[in-house]
């Protein structure tokens, strides 16, 4: 069963086409990692499914729903979370009241916040607070935070509406070695423990083959391979995009 189908997608700035009739599935429970070189469209094709860009043609379901069209606010809450590249959270804040502000946006009781925001779901905070191993930072100002702990506390916040589909631009990015690996290690739990499907793009090479369960390659906004990570690896136009420079998947990571 398909969670998420995109359907001949396609998406031009001027005369540039940076996303061209793209098409795939993401199964209940996958992990899919999209890559590709710089203005592959990885980005446009992410920002058009999460409902932040207009696309020019075609179509995207979730669990039968059309999302084509839809706000990114009525997308998250069909149940599609969303991390960013840069993860930013409210520096003036506790760490838990973070998430808090994710639980009350779900809940819908934003106009409730005449009583302190600390009041709200703070258990249901702390319970997910524990799942990404940031528990004892609860009541840390988020500012003091290094930045791979940052990224620890946008997971807790994309899971507080408790996605069945999740979108993770760069997780990793602007983390060290050790760190990623740690984090997309954590995601890969998550994702297996609630049976969530998750799409992420990803710079570091080692993180894509190492962790995902299927691998989509775009090129000049086109999908030009599909596979697991063997066959991706294999593939002649991967190879000719990647080695076509000279480039090994080992220092692609870099620019994909």
């Amino acid at each position: 069963m398909s969670d998420l189908s995109i359907r001949s997608l396609s998406k031009a700035f001027g005369g540039v086409r940076a996303v061209n009739e793209i098409s795939f599935d993401i199964k209940r429970g996958e992990f899919l990692a999209m890559i590709g070189p710089n203005g592959a469209g990885k980005s446009t094709c992410f920002n058009m499914i999460n409902g932040q860009l207009a696309a020019d043609s075609g179509e995207i379901w979730f669990e039968g729903k059309r999302l084509t069209g839809l706000k990114p606010r009525e997308i998250w809450r069909l149940g599609v979370g969303r991390t960013f590249q840069v993860a930013a959270t409210f520096g003036s804040m506790t760490v838990v009241e973070n998430v808090q502000m994710a639980l009350i946006s779900h809940a819908g009781e934003s106009y409730r916040l005449w009583r302190p925001a600390a009041s709200f779901h703070r258990e249901r905070a702390l319970e997910l607070l524990d799942q990404v191993g940031m528990r004892a930072h609860a009541d840390r100002p988020s500012r003091e935070l290094a930045y791979g702990d940052v990224k620890r506390i946008e997971l807790a916040i994309a899971l507080a509406n408790d996605p069945r589909l999740l979108l993770m631009d760069e997780p990793t990015a602007g983390m060290a070695p050790g760190e990623r690996n740690d984090l997309i290690a954590l995601v890969k739990r998550l994702v297996i423990e609630r049976g969530i499907s998750v799409l992420f793009t990803e710079h570091s090479m080692d993180v894509v083959f190492a962790f995902a369960d299927r691998i989509i390659v775009l090129a000049r906004g086109r999908l030009i391979a599909d596979g697991d990570a063997n066959s991706v690896r294999a593939d002649p136009k991967v190879r000719e995009v990647y080695f076509g420079t000279g480039k090994t998947f080992a220092n692609a990571g870099a620019e994909a």
